[in-house]
């Protein structure tokens, strides 16, 4: 398959879709916690929407050129979280699950450190690559040919400030 290009407005309607989806399953939550930075942008809509704390938890595993070599994944130490302490009801949000390492890892942590805090927890993610170690709860497109996804975001990945402000500079008149 090839590449899958993403535009902004596909990229928000993927969001409120699985909105919808875990709304229309009746699962009550009380806390998302989302994984950065993928799952920032998917997590900031699901809590406003639905009206829960936001947890953010770190992490990364790609790195090389244009962010496309898969490592190691990198926790953060701790959640960055506004609560004293975490929900027992958690929804976990990612933009998407690749191998499913970050995400099956990211269980074992969230359950380690948290572990005493929580009754349940379910995943969510825009979307699902055949290739996943780990089915998640929720999802709005299962990728049978596992695609590199190109996210509107990315161009930022490969540009400097300086370079986003030539992009305001008016253009010379001869």
């Amino acid at each position: 398959m090839p590449d899958l290009y993403v535009s902004w407005s596909d990229y928000r309607r993927q969001i409120d879709q699985l909105a919808v989806q875990v709304y229309e399953s009746g699962w009550r939550f009380n806390q998302i916690v989302c994984l950065a930075k993928g799952g920032l942008r998917v997590g900031d809509i699901l809590c406003r929407l639905f009206d829960v704390p936001l947890a953010i938890l770190s992490t990364a595993s790609y790195s090389g050129p244009n962010n496309q070599v898969r490592g190691s994944i990198t926790f953060s130490r701790d959640l960055c979280m506004t609560t004293a302490n975490l929900g027992s009801h958690v929804l976990i949000v990612d933009d998407l699950v690749d191998s499913g390492m970050s995400l099956k890892r990211t269980l074992s942590w969230l359950d380690h450190k948290y572990g005493f805090y929580i009754d349940e927890v379910r995943t969510a993610v825009l979307w699902y690559k055949a290739c996943s170690v780990i089915k998640p709860d929720y999802f709005v497109d299962y990728l049978a040919d596992n695609p590199w996804i190109h996210q509107p975001f990315e161009k930022y990945e490969r540009m400097s400030p300086a370079d986003l402000a030539a992009e305001f500079q008016p253009s010379s008149v001869s």
